[in-house]
């Protein structure tokens, strides 16, 4: 099920014109700060969709003409379209405070095919904006909100005696539970949703020879918690990790008393698997990815596709037997039974005289690849002519 980001747009997205508040001309847009560039990486990275949502005092009377909005509207539509930015609907109430319209914020009259469809998260979705009214619509919806509370915020702007009244009676500590951030920060919006969004698939595979248990997010930090037993190992895959931000924690349990077999070979597997999982339809993601790698006297190449094939090539010799307390042969069978499992096609070169450097630089280039193929674009297909993958 999909969310979405319910916007409000003076105040959210442009700032408004007191004290009419009123834009009626194109030089007074002005974009809040850092609004386009962060909301288009919310839009790349992050599993929401846009609709607007904005009361308009009076548009279409004398007061407030036609053709006064709508070129200053489409014109502030068209600049974030250019940057990637698309509303899948957007939603005006033209009527008076006094009217007491149900279209009109907070009311949710204009909003009710989202309430009643299967295919929203309602509970997991934002109302972000910047008056007291948008975190009563995110109330009214069953949703969470976000406000925009900064020097320039006017909880009471525009509004009846009535309505000063109505809402200087609301208590904020009321709504609590339905403001869950408060900034004068689009970057800060950006890294809340990010936090909030970040999807976690834990793994376990056990056999009589290992118990691997995997937790992924593939859109995280980096972060990496992992225990194998085998302490160069586990530094290679936090090279992983780091390199491919995707947060990692890896616990494997082996026979290592019989050899590095077992372990490798199947934390390979369970990543392979939990990885192609966390993929899902692979739905808005690159597909390929690419890198070039240069650590010291070694050079690492890697191109990568996870379209649901398995191949792997490899094109890597090393001189000494073990690197740590890891047989060398086993890094070629870690990459195969990464390939096999997560249905991706590998290709893995390496040049260099250290054997340390060289698969280190491996490691490394193999987490910037996947960062490359599984970068999220703002088209929202899969990315194949099939339309499957």
């Amino acid at each position: 099920m999909k969310k979405i980001l319910f916007l409000d747009r003076d105040g959210t997205l442009i700032r408004e014109n007191p004290p009419t508040y009123q834009i009626d001309s194109i030089d007074k847009i002005n974009f809040y700060p850092k609004v386009i560039f962060f909301l288009s990486k919310i839009v790349q990275e992050l599993d929401y969709d846009l609709v607007m949502i904005t009361n308009q005092d009076g548009l279409g009377t004398d007061q407030f003409p036609d053709h006064i909005f709508w070129p200053i509207h489409n014109h502030i539509l068209n600049v974030l379209k250019n940057e990637g930015i698309n509303f899948l609907s957007v939603h005006i109430d033209k009527t008076f405070p006094e009217e007491k319209s149900p279209n009109r914020k907070p009311g949710v009259g204009m909003l009710k095919n989202y309430l009643k469809s299967d295919c929203y998260n309602i509970s997991k979705s934002f109302v972000i904006g910047d008056r007291l009214t948008d975190i009563l619509l995110a109330k009214n919806l069953g949703c969470q909100s976000i406000w925009i509370k900064d020097n320039h915020h006017h909880n009471h702007k525009n509004l009846t005696q009535k309505e000063k009244n109505y809402y200087s009676s609301i208590d904020e500590k009321d709504l609590k539970k339905t403001i869950s951030f408060t900034t004068d920060s689009w970057e800060n919006i950006y890294e809340y949703l990010s936090s909030v969004s970040t999807k976690k698939l834990t793994h376990q595979r056990n056999t009589l020879e290992t118990n691997v248990q995997i937790t992924i997010s593939l859109y995280g930090k980096g972060r990496a918690y992992i225990q194998t037993g085998l302490r160069f190992f586990d530094h290679l895959l936090q090279q992983i990790a780091f390199h491919s931000s995707i947060d990692l924690n890896i616990q494997t349990k082996g026979d290592l008393d019989v050899d590095d077999h077992h372990t490798i070979e199947d934390t390979g597997i369970t990543l392979g698997e939990i990885f192609y999982r966390a993929l899902g339809n692979k739905k808005g993601i690159e597909r390929y990815g690419f890198y070039s790698l240069p650590m010291d006297d070694s050079l690492s190449t890697i191109a990568l596709d996870i379209g649901g094939r398995s191949q792997l090539f490899w094109k890597a010799k090393f001189f000494r037997e073990r690197i740590g307390k890891i047989s060398t042969e086993m890094f070629i069978h870690f990459f195969k039974s990464f390939s096999a499992s997560a249905k991706c096609n590998l290709h893995i070169y390496a040049t260099g005289k250290n054997d340390h450097h060289k698969i280190e630089s491996i490691f490394k280039c193999f987490g910037r690849a996947i960062k490359m193929a599984i970068q999220k674009n703002s088209y929202n297909q899969i990315p194949s002519t099939k339309g499957i993958l």
